[in-house]
C-alpha cells in the first residue's frame, strides 16, 4: 500500500509538472490566448566552462528528410528551425556550431535547412560554423555551404555535389509472370517515370524534360555553393592573420562538382572547406569569430510532456497490426521514386 501511494504521489507530481509545461505553450497575442507550435526544446549543458556566454550545437545527422521523425509529427527541418530560433532569442548564445554527419537527402528539406541557416546569420548576426564528421556529402554539404566557416577532418567524406532521381523499370519482370498494364491517361506525359513501360516506349521528349529538371536543380546546388563560399570569404578576408581568412573556391572548382566524393584534404585544397580539424577546432574557431574568450556548450533536446504521452496512447489503439523491424546496424535511406535527392552515390544502391 505504501508503494502504491508513493506511485500515485509521483504520478500526481508528474501530471502537475507536465500540465505547467503544457500551459506554458499558450501565449497571449493581441489580447487573445494562442497556442505556441513547434517542437518543445530543453536546453542541456554539455560543457560547463563557468561563463555566461554560450555556443549552441545543432546536429544534422542521418538522411535529411522532411518526413516526421517522431510521434509529435515534427521533421528534422522543424527541429533545426526551432533550435535556431532559440539560439537567436538567447542573447547569451554568441555562435552556433552545425555538427554535420549526413550523406544528404531530399532536395527540398536540404534547401529549407540551408535557408534557415542563411536567414539566422542575417537576422541574428551570429556566426554558424560547420563541423563535418565522418560524412558531409551532397545534401550534407549543401546545408554547410551558407556557414561562415567550415571545418572538416582530413578523412571526412564530403563533396558529392550533384542531384539524383531514382526509379525502377520492372516491365520485363511483369512480362515474365504474364502481367500487362492497362493505362488510361489524360496527357502524353501523365505516366512519366512509370516503371511499367518498355524502355523503347519512353518518348525522347520525356527523357529530355527529366534531365532538364535535374540540370535546373544541379545549377541551383552550384549557385548555393558559390554564393555561400563567396559570402563567407568576403566576411573573413579582412582578418589580419592569413589563417583566419578562410579558403576561397578554386577557379576550376566546378570541374570537381560532378558528383564525385572528396576527402577533407581535397575539399580544403579546392576551397570547399576553410580548415582541417575536429570538433574542438570548430569550437575554437566559433569563439574567435564571435570575439569571445570562452563559452559554455549547449544543445537543445526535444522534450516530451503529458500531451505527447496522451497522443501516444491514442495512436496505440489505431495501430492494430504489429511491425517487425530488423536492425542492420545502420539506417538505410528510403528513396521514393520520382523524388529528387542531394545524396551521396554510396547510399543510392
Amino acid at each position: 500500500m505504501v508503494f502504491a501511494l508513493l506511485l500515485l504521489a509521483l504520478l500526481a507530481i508528474s501530471i502537475l509538472f507536465n500540465m505547467s509545461h503544457f500551459a506554458g505553450r499558450f501565449v497571449h497575442s493581441r489580447g487573445k490566448l494562442t497556442r505556441s507550435v513547434g517542437p518543445k526544446l530543453e536546453e542541456v549543458l554539455t560543457e560547463d566552462n563557468e561563463v555566461a556566454n554560450k555556443i549552441a550545437v545543432v546536429e544534422v545527422s542521418g538522411i535529411i528528410t522532411s518526413r516526421a521523425m517522431d510521434q509529435g509529427g515534427f521533421s528534422r527541418v522543424d527541429l533545426i528551425k526551432a533550435e535556431l530560433k532559440r539560439a537567436e532569442e538567447d542573447d547569451k548564445v554568441k555562435a552556433v556550431i552545425l555538427k554535420v554527419d549526413s550523406p544528404g537527402g531530399e532536395v527540398l528539406a536540404s534547401d529549407e535547412i540551408y535557408r534557415e541557416i542563411a536567414d539566422f546569420q542575417a537576422k541574428a548576426s551570429k556566426p554558424v560554423i560547420a563541423s563535418m564528421g565522418n560524412l558531409a556529402a551532397s545534401g550534407g554539404y549543401y546545408v554547410s555551404a551558407p556557414c561562415r566557416w567550415i571545418v572538416a577532418n582530413d578523412l571526412t567524406i564530403t563533396g558529392s555535389i550533384g542531384v539524383i532521381l531514382h526509379s525502377w523499370n520492372y516491365r520485363e519482370l511483369m512480362s515474365k509472370v504474364g502481367l500487362r498494364p492497362e493505362t488510361y491517361k489524360s496527357g502524353k506525359f501523365k505516366d512519366m517515370l512509370s516503371g511499367e513501360r518498355n524502355p523503347e516506349e519512353i518518348p525522347a521528349e520525356e527523357r529530355e524534360m527529366v534531365q532538364a529538371l535535374i540540370d535546373e536543380t544541379y545549377a541551383k546546388f552550384k549557385k548555393v555553393v558559390a554564393a555561400g563560399r563567396k559570402q563567407a570569404h568576403d566576411k573573413n578576408k579582412d582578418n589580419k592573420d592569413k589563417n583566419d581568412q578562410g579558403r576561397e573556391l578554386n577557379a576550376d572548382w566546378e570541374k570537381y562538382a560532378d558528383g564525385r566524393v572528396l576527402s577533407g584534404t581535397e575539399a580544403h585544397n579546392l576551397g570547399f572547406v576553410d580548415q582541417l580539424g575536429n570538433f574542438a577546432d570548430a569550437v575554437k574557431r566559433a569563439k574567435t569569430i564571435a570575439g569571445i574568450s570562452d563559452a559554455n556548450l549547449i544543445e537543445y533536446q526535444q522534450r516530451i510532456d503529458l500531451s505527447d504521452i496522451l497522443r501516444l496512447f491514442g495512436q496505440s489503439g489505431q495501430n492494430q497490426g504489429r511491425v517487425v523491424k530488423v536492425d542492420l546496424g545502420m539506417d538505410t535511406p528510403k528513396l521514393q521514386a520520382g523524388q529528387l535527392y542531394f545524396l551521396s552515390p554510396t547510399f543510392t544502391h
